[in-house]
């Protein structure tokens, strides 16, 4: 048996949604990850972000890492063929490819990744995390909605998602309001963390 022939309320059972205060540990396990990822998509990374509730400090958090790795889209075929190697693709669409590590069929392992793909410039999740990063009521707003929202729809992880999403995309044009194009201008090893 493997994980993909489970339905999903199997693996909702199985990998509950579980909230953690924010620890330092978060930031070690991404620049771990990181640094396991530039060695694997040398040449490939033009921007690698520590993104997602474990990179804003002082919230409630899923102990899930999320890192961001922009690349140029066209070569995304060779990344993906390269991440399986070590990571599961979960899903892809025609502007996000996310791979995961740290599921196993008995549960969450140690240390869990989610790694989001996108097209060089496609980040919204940084604008994101930099406002909540700078703005600590909102970001305490947002931990109250996410807490809400597990309380109402548990286990359903794709109705938990998808009651952020207004919230999100109203802080993302707040964000890109106040700090213009913060991440458009320039190729390159960019870290904001």
């Amino acid at each position: 048996m493997n994980l993909e022939s489970k339905s999903y309320e199997e693996l909702w059972e199985l990998f509950p949604i579980l909230f953690t205060d924010n620890k330092e540990n978060f930031k070690e396990i991404y620049f771990e990850e990181e640094k396991l990822l530039r060695s694997m998509l040398e040449g490939f990374i033009l921007r690698i972000s520590h993104i997602g509730s474990t990179s804003i400090p002082n919230i409630k958090t899923k102990p899930i890492v999320d890192i961001l790795i922009e690349i140029d889209f066209e070569k995304k075929e060779k990344v993906k063929e390269i991440l399986k190697k070590k990571y599961i693709l979960m899903n892809e669409t025609s502007s996000k490819i996310s791979f995961n590590k740290g599921y196993t069929l008995s549960g969450y392992a140690k240390k869990v990744i989610h790694i989001h793909i996108k097209n060089y410039g496609d980040c919204d999740e940084l604008y994101f995390r930099d406002y909540l990063k700078d703005n600590e009521r909102k970001a305490k707003e947002y931990e109250k909605l996410k807490l809400a929202l597990f309380n109402k729809y548990k286990p359903n992880r794709d109705l938990y998602t998808e009651g952020k999403t207004e919230f999100v995309e109203k802080i993302v044009k707040l964000a890109k309001k106040e700090y213009k194009n913060r991440y458009e201008q320039s190729r390159g090893f960019n870290r904001k963390d």
